[in-house]
């Protein structure tokens, strides 16, 4: 992993993203069409999101791209 403060962010910026919603990471698995392991394997910078896995969360939060990839650094 090249950037894992970035992954930790991202992990971070997708946490706030759908507890603003008040989902469980359920639903929010089920929205993006993804597993529930899925979900907290990214939250917890476990693992990178391809491309696909990101599409889908962008279009199972009803957000840009841009919008769910677009985060503050881990500080």
């Amino acid at each position: 992993m090249k950037k894992p403060a970035s992954v930790q962010a991202f992990g971070q910026h997708l946490r706030r993203l759908r507890e603003g919603r008040g989902w469980s990471q359920q639903a929010l698995a089920d929205a993006a069409d993804i597993t529930k392991k899925t979900v907290y394997r990214m939250e917890t910078a476990q693992t990178v999101p391809t491309l696909d896995v990101l599409v889908c969360l962008a279009e199972g939060l009803e957000i840009s791209l841009a919008e769910l990839v677009t985060f503050p650094a881990a500080t």
